[in-house]
C-alpha cells in the first residue's frame, strides 16, 4: 500500500517574544485518521505551538504546510477556514445561551433576514448525536454538567468542516466514566478520517488513545514516536531532559514508621455544609499530610472551603490548638495560619494583570492589613527568594503571571502562601495540569514542609501521588466521608478505589 501522506507538516517553526524564544525549529506532523500526543513540561511550547497552529500567533520562521500546499494561517478566522478547530481545557463557551446558541455562535443560520432556528437545532442535535449525545439544545448550556459542555464545545468545533481537532487537556475536568465517553468519539472521530491534536499529562491516556507523539522541551522539538513504541520511562526521560533521579528523593510515607502520633493542629467535629457536604470529622496533626481521595463531586473540594472559610459552615464545631474557633471568613482562617491553594488557579488564584511579585505578595499584604505596606524592597526579596526555591521560570519577578505557563503560575500560587508561614497548607489539586518535573518539586516540598512540623491537606485525582506522600487517607464518595486510612506498606491503590467506587 502507499505510504500515507501527513494532512499538515509544520517544519522549522520559530517563535519569538521579547527576551524569549518560545519555539525553535520545532516540527510537527499530523496524519489524518491519527490522533498525535503533544508531550511536554510546562513551559515546553505546547501552547504557543498550537497558538501558532491556530493562527493566534504568527510565525516568526518555519513553514506550514496543509493537505500539500503552503498555507499562512495568520488569524484565527483563517485557522477555521482551513478546517483547524480547538477544544480548549477551561471550556470558553457561553453558558448563558442555549447549547444550540453555543454551537452556531457567530455563524448562525439565516433565512429571509431571520434566524432559521428550526434547522440550527435540527443541526446541533445531529451534531450532538453523531457524538452520542442526546440533550435538549434549546436549554441552557448552563444546565449540564462540564462533561456534555465539553461535548458541546467538540461539537461546535466540528461545525465548520473539521479536518485538524485540537483538544487541549479535555479530560482534566472529568471523571474516569466521562472519559471513556470522550475517547469513543475520537476514535469514532478518527475512524472517519480527522487528524486530532491530544494535549494530556496523564500517561494512560496518551498509552491508551493516541497513535503518534511529539516531544518538546524548553521551547526545542527533541523528536516524534509511535505511541506503542517507546516505553513511559523512556518518554518521561525525554519530557524533563533528565533521568528520574530525583522521583527516588521522594520518601514514600508506607515506609515511614511512627513512634508517637504528633499533636493536634485542627480538629473538625460533625462539620456540615447543607446540600454540599455531609457531616465529617478530620483532624490535622502537626507535620502530617493528610490526603483527600475521592471522585469529582465526591465533596473534596466542599470540604476543604468549609476548612478554610470560603464557605461558612452549618453545624459542628472546629477547633485549632485546642481552641474553638468561627471561621467567617478566609481571612478569619489567614489568621490562624491557614493558607489554601484553590484547584482553578484561573478564576480563584492568581491576578492575570499582576507580576509575579503582585501576586505572591498578595496573602501576606492581607495578613498586614493595607495599612501596613510592604516595602518594594521588601517585595522583591520574597518575590527573590520563592523564585529560587520554587524554581519558578522566567525568574523574573515583574513577569505578568498570566505570561507564564499553568506549572509556573501554580509554584506562584504555592509561593502566596509559604510567604504568610502557614501551620497549615491545604493544597486541592496542585499537580493537575502539571508537568511531571514540577509535580516532582511540588511534592518533594510538601515533604519538607512536613519535616517542619506543618500540617498540609493535599487533594489529588492521582491515587499514586497521595499513597507517596501522604501519612494518612481519607476517603470521600457522594458528598461523605466513608473511610480513614493509614498509610501503611499494606495499603494499595485498589484499597483506596474500592472506597472511593463504594466497596464494590
Amino acid at each position: 500500500m502507499p505510504k500515507q501522506q501527513p494532512r499538515l507538516v509544520m517544519e522549522n517553526i520559530v517563535k519569538e517574544f521579547p527576551g524569549v524564544k518560545a519555539l525553535s525549529n520545532v516540527h510537527l506532523s499530523l496524519f489524518p485518521g491519527e490522533v498525535h500526543a503533544l508531550m511536554g513540561e510546562n513551559g515546553a511550547g505546547k501552547s504557543t505551538l498550537i497558538k501558532v497552529l491556530t493562527g493566534v500567533y504568527s510565525i516568526d520562521q518555519g513553514t506550514v504546510t496543509l493537505e500539500g500546499k503552503l498555507v499562512d494561517i495568520n488569524s484565527p478566522l483563517k485557522a477555521q477556514k482551513h478546517g483547524i478547530s480547538t477544544v480548549y481545557q477551561e471550556v470558553n463557551l457561553c453558558s448563558n445561551l442555549s447549547v444550540t446558541e453555543n454551537v452556531f455562535i457567530g455563524r448562525e443560520i439565516k433565512k429571509y433576514g431571520r434566524l432559521a432556528w428550526k434547522e440550527m437545532h435540527q443541526r446541533a442535535e445531529k451534531l450532538l448525536e453523531k457524538l452520542q449525545l442526546r440533550i435538549d439544545v434549546t436549554k441552557q448550556l448552563s444546565a449540564y454538567s462540564v462533561a456534555i459542555q465539553q461535548m458541546v464545545a467538540i461539537a461546535r468545533a466540528l461545525n465548520v468542516s473539521a479536518k485538524i481537532l485540537i483538544l487541549d487537556e479535555p479530560t482534566s475536568s472529568l471523571d474516569r466514566d466521562e472519559v471513556q465517553q470522550l475517547f469513543t468519539v475520537m476514535r469514532q472521530l478518527k475512524e472517519e478520517g480527522l487528524a486530532i491534536v491530544f494535549v494530556s499529562h496523564f500517561l494512560d491516556q496518551i498509552y491508551e488513545i493516541t497513535d503518534r507523539l511529539t516531544v518538546l522541551r524548553n521551547g526545542e522539538w527533541v523528536g516524534e514516536y509511535k505511541t506503542k513504541e517507546i516505553d513511559r520511562m523512556e518518554l518521561v526521560s525525554k519530557m524533563i531532559g533528565k533521568e528520574l533521579q530525583e522521583m527516588g528523593a521522594i520518601t514514600s510515607k508506607s515506609s515511614v514508621n511512627q513512634t508517637e502520633i504528633p499533636a493536634s493542629f485542627l480538629k473538625a467535629d460533625e462539620i456540615e455544609l447543607k446540600g454540599k457536604i455531609d457531616p465529617f470529622d478530620l483532624e490535622m496533626r502537626k507535620g502530617e499530610i493528610v490526603g483527600l481521595a475521592g471522585l469529582l463531586g465526591s465533596g473534596r473540594t466542599e470540604m476543604a472551603r468549609v476548612l478554610f472559610g470560603a464557605d461558612k459552615a452549618d453545624k459542628g464545631i472546629m477547633k485549632v490548638n485546642g481552641k474553638e474557633v468561627h471561621f467567617s471568613s478566609p481571612r478569619s482562617a489567614i489568621l490562624n495560619n491557614i493558607g489554601f491553594c484553590s484547584e482553578n488557579r484561573k478564576t480563584e488564584g492568581i491576578i492575570p494583570d499582576l507580576t509575579v511579585r503582585e501576586n505572591m505578595i498578595l496573602a501576606i499584604q492581607s495578613v498586614n492589613g493595607w495599612f501596613r505596606y510592604l516595602s518594594r524592597a521588601k517585595q522583591m526579596k520574597i518575590a527573590d527568594e520563592y523564585i529560587e526555591l520554587l524554581n519558578i521560570n522566567p525568574a523574573n519577578p515583574e513577569q505578568l503571571i498570566k505570561n507564564l505557563s499553568g506549572g509556573n503560575q501554580q509554584k506562584v500560587m504555592l509561593a502566596r502562601w509559604l510567604v504568610t508561614n502557614p501551620d497549615l497548607l491545604i493544597l486541592d489539586e496542585p499537580t493537575r495540569g502539571i508537568d511531571i518535573g514540577a509535580k516532582t518539586e511540588i511534592m518533594k516540598l510538601m515533604t519538607q514542609l512536613s519535616k517542619e512540623n506543618k500540617s498540609i491537606l493535599f487533594i489529588s485525582s492521582e491515587i499514586e501521588e497521595i499513597l507517596r506522600t501522604c501519612d494518612r487517607i481519607a476517603v470521600l464518595r457522594d458528598r461523605k466521608k466513608v473511610k480513614e486510612f493509614d498509610n501503611d506498606k499494606a495499603l494499595t491503590q485498589q484499597d483506596v478505589m474500592k472506597e472511593m467506587a463504594g466497596g464494590m
